[in-house]
């Protein structure tokens, strides 16, 4: 039986303060017929894709914030996303912010199946940015002031005949998220950023935005053997200059599709998941090869 099937990145241009979620919601139907028109099974959006960046914004009043968080998938806005996937028979993954029942707030991603059924369930454990106002930034970034630290752990999922595993943006940089999904068996890890191109508390690094998310992701497939998506939020949004750079990278670490702008656009690639054991099979083959015994400093605490 093939494991082998076409998974497109679809890449979203800026979305405004003001843009509705059945905007965000209409462009990312365009992008699922033109995916599925390619021969996609699978199409991967970025994260917080129904509305603009918000942790950008200082906001203060419950109300206010709440508007951005999403109390149920699908709701009224999204179900039209969940019926075009079912009419053209292809799979998606969403990211968005969850207000749950209990009034927790998650950076959220969901794993959605070409029947419009919910698959899996990932909740963001690197939250990057700062908790305080700092209206020094030309922008701030306030995802631990907005957003729990994710309480799902890094899970698996058996779908589109494979393992298949999710992230988000800053999940990418860190080895760790790669490794927990490796050791759960996934074959594809599919994630989605909101990436600025200028970091203000060290913008020496500017210029390497772009190269540390392909280096991210190339690292991350190539040392755990699977097959990797990233798909931007990219260009202008409020001010603020989001890279582009999604990105399809095979298990040997090659990249073999990759965005050319900074707007809609989708890119597609076949991953064929049994290419995954030319990496397990031989340079990381985790059985033979690992020494967890010699790792204890991964999981301590402090590291002073």
């Amino acid at each position: 039986m093939s494991r082998s099937f076409v998974v497109a990145a679809a890449q979203m241009g800026p979305i405004a303060r003001t843009e509705p979620r059945a905007s965000a919601v209409a462009r990312m139907i365009a992008l699922m017929e033109e995916a599925r028109a390619r021969g996609a099974a699978l199409v991967v959006f970025p994260e917080l894709a129904l509305t603009s960046f918000f942790p950008r914004w200082w906001i203060e009043d419950p109300a206010e914030l709440n508007r951005w968080f999403e109390t149920a998938m699908p709701s009224p806005e999204t179900q039209p996303l969940f019926d075009a996937a079912r009419r053209l028979g292809i799979g998606f993954h969403l990211g968005y912010a969850e207000l749950t029942p209990e009034g927790r707030r998650f950076n959220t991603a969901i794993l959605v199946g070409p029947d419009g059924a919910l698959l899996g369930r990932y909740r963001k454990i690197h939250l990057p940015g700062h908790e305080d106002h700092e209206p020094w930034r030309p922008f701030q970034h306030l995802e631990k002031r907005y957003f729990e630290t994710g309480d799902l752990g890094f899970p698996v999922f058996d779908a589109f005949g494979g393992r298949l595993g999710m992230c988000i943006c800053n999940d990418r940089r860190w080895p760790e998220t790669w490794r927990m999904l490796g050791l759960a068996g996934a074959e594809l890890v599919v994630l989605g950023y909101n990436t600025p191109l200028h970091y203000p508390p060290a913008p020496e690094h500017d210029h390497l935005q772009y190269f540390h998310n392909a280096l991210s992701l190339q690292a991350g497939a190539y040392q755990n053997g699977l097959w990797a998506v990233g798909v931007a939020k990219a260009g202008r949004e409020e001010g603020c200059e989001l890279i582009g750079g999604s990105l399809i990278v095979a298990p040997t670490g090659e990249i073999v599709a990759q965005a050319a702008t900074l707007g809609d656009e989708v890119i597609a690639a076949r991953v064929d998941l049994d290419r995954c054991a030319e990496i397990r099979r031989n340079i990381f083959d985790f059985a033979r090869h690992r020494q967890p015994a010699q790792y204890g400093l991964l999981t301590a605490r402090d590291v002073s």
